[in-house]
């Protein structure tokens, strides 16, 4: 890991593949709004994902005339918003890989059955997903945070979800926006055990708070309503699902709308801060023209250290693969009416059914396997490459849903299992939490990013909360809601990946 972390983050690649989400790009995917490139702006937000967008429409909600210019370095919601739909599960996603050394987990074989020789590692995000499953991480949150920011951060959670679709809503923004019921497939009974003791504190811990409402199931009901064999037993609980792509492009719309100058194709090669005769602005270089702005966004999430090579080490990139499956023909015919996780111990894959009305109903959306590339997953952290799909997670996602629904799944559809597969990039940080705030020491230079792919039940709230930030509010209204720990601190930047702190 320490090597994996050392490689140079680079700006985002040409020619990526082409995600489910993405086909076909929206017409605004490679709109510059002016010809020219601006020299000046009152603010440059670098990023056109959630992070971007969300940042960009409560500004112009805000303040109207604010001259905002956004700069994308490919076309529109081309990164981790757009490919992985950013999801999903809050996870310590270094601890768990290195787990996965140790532990490994039976998967059940395509006749539904339990095999004790064919065990794989599983480790998963994908996209779509608007599900926090905030239980998963509050015993560490109240461990490491303190009791009142778990519920801060659970709390933030779900009420982003809400955020979201009732936003898809109101807009009138389609997006495939969908409130269901998600479901947990648990297969480890120590895993079982901890979700129960998590769920119970949230409970009392917040009694009668929707984030803290959860259903557990016996494994007999877990096999009769989702249709998986072997579990311990299963937990639902309310989520949803949106394409992440078309609701950002939805709220890039209103941005536009509402004066917001998008220059797509110019990536920002350089920052410099200018002297105190310029008004402490910012030189924002791109190999077009370089910008003035006397404000700066870094929505950048993983690729953000090739812009501001300080946090080298404290954000690094982690590279998921994805597949789109069409369903076998035993599955049924409306499609699955919830999203799943599959869970083994310390380990996730993540499924998510298009909706009736969705481009393809029934399609499967599976991601994860990233274990399986031949170095226990090591070889995906570091990497920007998302050109490339690893030949041996391939195989085992397209393996991975009749691996799952067994005789359930029934023969492929005539015209294959897999309508696609891509890759995407997201960002995470060395402590785990998102970085939202000024940079220390850096007048004027704002960051939002690093979601540990968890930025759909995030990013829409967080965008609120640095809003506030940029205009100076009063910080202790903004942190009776929003967690401390998501502040970027000078302890938080010295931060670096460790993997050997996450070691057993």
């Amino acid at each position: 890991m320490e090597e994996r972390v050392k490689i140079p983050v680079s700006l985002p690649r040409d020619n990526p593949t082409v995600s489910y989400w993405q086909d076909q790009p929206d017409d605004i995917a490679d709109l510059r709004t002016t010809l020219e490139l601006p020299e000046e702006a009152d603010i440059a937000i670098i990023g056109s994902g959630i992070s971007g967008a969300s940042v960009a429409y409560n500004i112009l909600s805000r303040a109207p005339s604010t001259n905002i210019v956004m700069l994308e370095a490919r076309q529109a919601c081309s990164g981790a918003t757009g490919r992985n739909g950013i999801d999903t599960f809050s996870i310590r996603p270094f601890d768990l890989i290195f787990r996965c050394y140790i532990w490994q987990y039976s998967i059940r074989t395509s006749t539904g059955d339990w095999n004790a020789n064919d065990k794989h590692p599983i480790f998963a995000l994908l996209g779509g997903h608007t599900k926090a499953a905030s239980y998963t991480t509050f015993l560490e949150h109240v461990e490491s945070l303190g009791l009142e920011e778990a519920i801060k951060v659970a709390r933030l959670e779900y009420n982003t979800i809400s955020a979201v679709h009732a936003f898809a809503k109101e807009k009138g923004i389609p997006c495939d926006s969908t409130l269901r019921e998600t479901v947990d497939i648990v297969y480890d009974q120590e895993d079982w055990d901890t979700s129960v003791r998590a769920i119970e504190l949230m409970r009392k811990s917040m009694p009668g708070d929707p984030a803290s409402k959860y259903t557990f199931l016996s494994a007999q009901e877990a096999e009769e309503r989702f249709l998986c064999k072997g579990a311990i037993g299963a937990i639902t609980y309310e989520a949803g699902s949106v394409s992440a792509y078309k609701f950002v492009i939805g709220i890039l719309r209103l941005c536009l709308e509402r004066g917001l100058n998008l220059q797509t194709g110019t990536p920002v090669t350089a920052l410099q801060q200018g002297n105190d005769s310029e008004g402490g602005s910012w030189m924002v270089t791109t190999p077009r023209v370089s910008i003035r702005a006397s404000k700066v966004v870094l929505a950048t999430n993983a690729y953000t250290a090739a812009i501001y090579p300080k946090l080298h080490g404290m954000i690094v990139p982690l590279r998921g693969q994805i597949t789109a499956h069409r369903p076998g023909s035993n599955m049924p015919k409306p499609g699955l009416g919830v999203t799943y996780s599959f869970r083994h111990s310390e380990g996730y894959d993540y499924m998510i059914p298009c909706p009736q009305g969705s481009k393809h109903p029934g399609c499967i959306i599976i991601g994860g396997g990233y274990t399986q590339d031949g170095t226990k997953g090591l070889s995906q952290y570091g990497s920007t490459d998302d050109t490339v799909c690893d030949p041996l997670v391939s195989n085992y996602l397209t393996a991975s849903t009749a691996r799952y629904f067994g005789e359930n799944w029934g023969p492929d559809d005539p015209a294959g299992r897999i309508r696609r597969e891509w890759t995407g990039i997201m960002g995470y940080s060395a402590d785990g939490c998102p970085l939202i705030g000024e940079l220390p020491g850096e007048n004027g230079l704002y960051i939002m990013a690093s979601f540990q792919g968890h930025g759909m039940v995030l990013c829409f709230l967080c965008a609120r909360a640095l809003t506030h930030i940029l205009f100076g509010d009063d910080e202790n209204e903004l942190y009776a809601w929003f967690p401390r720990a998501y502040k970027v601190t000078p302890a938080r930047m010295k931060l670096k990946f460790d993997g050997s702190s996450y070691k057993i």
